[in-house]
């Protein structure tokens, strides 16, 4: 039911952090993949077994003529497009914010995502998937993130959306929202401090941690799922911690 044999992917940001452990769990299944990237990933991809194309997912005809490559590589349409590839410039205020960071976090974080979602379908076969990754900031703010909320957030919705126009071609569509997550991208020394203390498993996500449901999403194990966000996020989202709870009254029990 996780075989991917036969099936071609293509996943955008895949050569480091979670894309390229995606990109690396989909080979271990079967899979032909190819990694698309703006920064050069040939080695990457032959370390994996992989083939390696250019995409800078914020320019629409990067992203159109990766794909258009990745199925001349790969010797056919696409069953699997993995749309990953994003940044995480934060920390400052809305009324602090440049305009250079809001068109780039835009760009890359929601226009890329649009953009491979309205390309993909017509280099896919019918029946494929298409999983987004968002992150679990669409749905817990935390000051300072205002642009990069409002990017990952568009994404849940683009995931609803295009679940609801390619249903009829059987095209799955689904998005995972990542918590912190121990890549360049995505955590530091704040936010290991972050899940110890928020999270339910007090620690911060390997990308390991996140494959596996990309994985899932991606073979026939999921063949019903659809529209779909998923949260893998430690816990985050269940509410308040023991270990917050003993930070901010001294009891690990809710007050009576």
């Amino acid at each position: 039911m996780f075989s991917l044999t036969g099936k071609n992917a293509y996943v955008t940001g895949g050569a480091s952090g979670i894309g390229r452990a995606v990109a690396e769990i989909f080979i271990e299944h079967g899979a032909k993949v190819v990694i698309a990237d703006v920064v050069e990933a040939s080695v990457v991809a032959a370390e994996m077994g992989a083939t390696a194309v250019y995409c800078n997912v914020a320019e629409e005809a990067s992203v159109a003529e990766s794909l258009s490559k990745a199925t001349a590589s790969l010797g056919g349409k696409l069953d699997i497009v993995v749309l990953n590839a994003g940044v995480g410039d934060v920390g400052s205020t809305l009324v602090e914010t440049e305009q250079s960071l809001i068109e780039k976090v835009t760009k890359v974080n929601h226009w890329g995502v649009l953009y491979g979602m309205k390309h993909a379908p017509a280099s896919m076969n019918d029946g494929g998937t298409i999983i987004s990754t968002s992150s679990m900031a669409a749905f817990i703010s935390v000051p300072g993130s205002a642009v990069y909320s409002a990017g990952k957030r568009a994404v849940t919705s683009l995931t609803e959306m295009a679940a609801l126009e390619l249903g009829r071609r059987s095209i799955r569509v689904n998005c995972v929202c990542p918590g912190y997550t121990a890549t360049a991208l995505g955590s530091g020394e704040e936010g290991q401090r972050i899940c110890k203390v928020f999270t339910a498993l007090g620690r911060v996500a390997e990308v390991e941690d996140m494959s596996g449901v990309y994985l899932f999403l991606a073979s026939d194990a999921s063949r019903y799922m659809t529209g779909q966000v998923l949260k893998v996020d430690g816990g985050w989202d269940c509410g308040p911690t023991e270990a917050l709870l003993e930070l901010v009254t001294g009891s690990s029990a809710a007050p009576s």
